[in-house]
């Protein structure tokens, strides 16, 4: 059965795509099933750590811990409260005992320990009314995960005369991974509704509006599938599914958003569906391709760093992107060629007109093209009031502190949240939140006590405990000043690594981590930059052939990243609006976050930045003048750029009601940046700066002018030789159009 009438002769790749669009439509809904069916169940498959450097000193000696004195490295506790009674009382003590003989009897439970048991101070609360019962769950986060959930609901409660809480880090993990689940569900149906009523707003027709969703569906089923073959090989963040949702759903949103509304401007100008398809393809879909390309070299760069966290979002980032690309691009033509003019079908905004006509095709984004004529005429104001305004957002950065993730990104009311806040308020010296120093080699116990007394007269030392011995290997537990991460903690750990020993040491806990986290990002970060502006500028000028415009795509682009980074000290270090937001402010920024954000956010900018590149360069590939090409290009996207902010902002913003403080982060975060992007950087700051820079915005040294010439792509016709003319003369309506427009716009100027 034909498809399909070809009409005119099409190129090779709309003739790939549009060939048998029933049958390219019915694969991907096969594929998107066995995609459903191959990541079920991957969140549970997920880890929730990832900060720490695997080759760094403090993870060598935490594993050596964890296999030679596991009772020195407790990922499990059990609060045990006492109400009125004293923890030394004689009922409270055998069941206390009780308990603690229960949990050691448990499968994949290690090294249990009690204040009933060792009668150490650090075990007992200040008021006498709380004590702990401390152990370790063995095997990897999928299995410990699992032991937890098996033993939790026999400990946790009134147990005889006491009642029990659950907490440790294991449980902050745990109960962190069921949080994002939920919340990521509850994003999703937030999102989901708002953005179709958003695309309906954008495009009147619903069934325009549906096929945008669709390609998001497909590009958020299709990652979890690769995130789940992922699993099988390597860790991955539970942190990632959020990115794998909003990408999903908002690069593919911009993607079919640009695809759909350019098939629309080609049917407009009474182009045949197959022949509207084929001049998209060429336009818009280069376009998308190098979006495509640029978002993943920004996500890529996170692939430098060795914190598993990072590299999760990268390899959800890039699968995301790209399937989402590979279905606007593939996928939706096939939809748009079967659909033809019916994609203009239900136009629900003919209900809110009430018998007003619609705007004319002419009119479709006239207020855009004025607000770039003023922005333009008066260049050097817009340029400097916004580059102030932007650097003034971002200066609370400049007093950024950095810390490790805890129990405090969870809500309040977390149990083990609230297990952590009693053991940080009441008992001494914060378990868990010293430093553990392993020594490795044979020594006798006058070397140890000799050693010992060096730690103890280092100056942030508050009391060293140790050293517990076993063959060759001891290790020293040591208590500094103030809380377990700040600058005490870390000068400390400096110190104790200088520190001369006749064995050999390693320092690890929660201080020395964060210390080794910031020097394995510090190392990386010149390098990670240097790959995303180097290809960036590559990807760019192959865009444009132009030498200014990569350069001012990055700059600006960087640009427009400093009201996040300011927002984010301001509101989750500093904690202003932390009652309005809910969420419990720690004093510092997680130190992987800032990394995080910086490359979504770059790339989510080079997105739209691309957008409105490719057709000023259209248009002043047809019409040659430059500051028309720019009012022009702002003209046809601004309105679009601005619609596919706004519905990115929404999803970001309904996975930023997380009650996981770093999720509530990135999300909030880069929903300012994108809307900051879009409606300040793109409206204001380019056309202004492109102004400035006038026709040397196009230059290029002759070489790489023939370069462009040969491997460059751009959103305009290709110049062909006159044996293809046929095959492409379906897109001249479009410039013909365009250079109508233009002169339109100009005597709009004029006058």
């Amino acid at each position: 059965m034909t498809e399909v009438n070809e009409g005119p002769r099409v190129g090779g790749w709309t003739r790939f795509v549009t060939a048998r669009p029933r049958l390219a439509l019915l694969a991907a809904l096969v594929l998107t099933v066995l995609a459903v069916l191959a990541g079920s169940g991957v969140a549970d498959r997920m880890g929730s750590g990832g900060w720490e450097d695997p080759d760094a000193e403090s993870s060598y000696a935490t594993q050596a811990l964890e296999r030679e004195f596991p009772e020195a490295q407790p990922n499990l506790l059990l609060l045990v409260d006492a109400g009125d009674a004293s923890v030394d009382d004689p009922a409270v003590a055998a069941e206390a005992r009780r308990l603690a003989g229960r949990l050691a009897g448990e499968r994949g439970v290690t090294g249990v320990g009690s204040y009933w048991q060792s009668r150490s101070p650090a075990l007992r609360a200040e008021d006498g009314h709380e004590a702990l019962i401390a152990a370790r769950l063995t095997g990897d986060e999928t299995a410990m995960g699992r032991t937890l959930d098996r033993i939790a609901p026999s400990f946790r409660g009134e147990r005889g005369v006491v009642e029990v809480k659950v907490g440790g880090p294991v449980a902050v993990r745990h109960e962190m991974q069921t949080i994002i689940q939920e919340d990521l569900l509850r994003a999703e149906l937030i999102a989901l509704p708002v953005t179709l009523v958003l695309l309906v707003m954008v495009f009147g027709s619903a069934v325009a509006a549906l096929l945008p969703l669709g390609i998001g569906i497909v590009a958020i089923l299709g990652t979890n599938a690769v995130l789940r073959g992922l699993t099988e090989f390597t860790d991955v963040s539970v942190f990632a599914m959020n990115l794998t949702t909003a990408l999903g759903l908002g690069l593919a949103i911009d993607y079919a958003l640009f695809v759909v509304r350019r098939f629309r401007e080609e049917l407009s100008t009474g182009a045949e569906p197959l022949t509207a398809v084929g001049t998209t393809l060429r336009t818009a879909g280069r376009t998308v391709l190098f979006s495509a390309l640029t978002v993943a070299v920004s996500l890529a760069a996170m692939l430098l760093f060795p914190q598993y966290f990072l590299r999760s979002f990268a390899y959800a980032g890039i699968a995301v992107v790209l399937l989402a690309a590979a279905a606007a691009l593939i996928l939706l033509p096939a939809a748009l060629v079967l659909l033809g003019h019916r994609v203009n079908s239900l136009d629900l905004r003919t209900l809110l007109r009430r018998g007003r006509p619609g705007k004319r095709p002419d009119e479709e984004g006239a207020a855009w093209g004025r607000a770039a004529t003023l922005v333009m005429r008066r260049a050097p104001f817009f340029a400097l009031g916004t580059t102030a305004v932007l650097v003034l957002l971002g200066l609370p950065f400049l007093g950024v502190r950095f810390g490790t993730a805890d129990d405090r990104q969870l809500p309040s009311t977390a149990e083990s949240h609230t297990v952590q806040q009693h053991i940080r308020e009441g008992f001494p010296g914060s378990p868990g939140g010293g430093l553990d120093v392993l020594a490795e080699g044979p020594a006798t116990r006058a070397q140890y006590a000799a050693y010992k007394e060096r730690v103890a007269a280092l100056p942030e030392v508050v009391r060293v405990d140790g050293p517990l011995v076993k063959g060759d290997t001891a290790y020293f537990t040591v208590l500094p000043e103030g809380e377990a991460v700040d600058d005490p903690a870390q000068r400390l750990v400096g110190d104790l690594r200088a520190l001369d020993a006749p064995f050999d040491t390693s320092v690890t806990g929660a201080a020395a981590v964060l210390v080794d986290s910031k020097d394995a990002l510090g190392e990386r970060i010149p390098a990670a930059a240097v790959f995303i502006v180097v290809v960036t500028l590559l990807l760019v000028f192959l865009l444009t052939g132009s030498v200014l415009i990569p350069v001012q795509a990055v700059v600006l682009n960087a640009l427009s990243l400093t009201a996040m980074f300011g927002a984010v000290v301001w509101v989750f270090q500093d904690g202003h609006l932390s009652g309005l937001l809910g969420f419990t402010t720690t004093g510092s920024i997680e130190t992987t976050l800032p990394v995080l954000m910086f490359c979504v956010a770059f790339g989510l900018s080079m997105d739209y930045g691309v957008f409105l590149l490719s057709r000023i360069k259209e248009e002043h590939d047809h019409g040659g003048d430059h500051e028309q090409a720019v009012r022009l290009g702002l003209r046809r996207t601004g309105g679009l750029i601005t619609a596919a902010a706004v519905i990115l902002a929404v999803v970001m913003v309904a996975i930023g009601t997380s009650r996981v403080t770093n999720t509530k982060m990135l999300g909030l975060g880069i929903a300012l940046a994108v809307l900051m992007d879009a409606m300040i950087v793109r409206s204001l700051l380019v056309p202004s700066v492109m102004r400035l820079t006038g026709r040397a915005t196009w230059w290029a040294p002759r070489p790489l002018r023939r370069f462009h010439e040969r491997f460059g792509l751009s959103e305009g016709e290709p110049v062909r030789p006159p044996a293809e003319a046929a095959e492409t003369a379906a897109g001249s309506a479009t410039g013909h159009a365009s250079r109508t427009e233009g002169a339109r716009d100009t005597v709009e100027a004029r006058g």
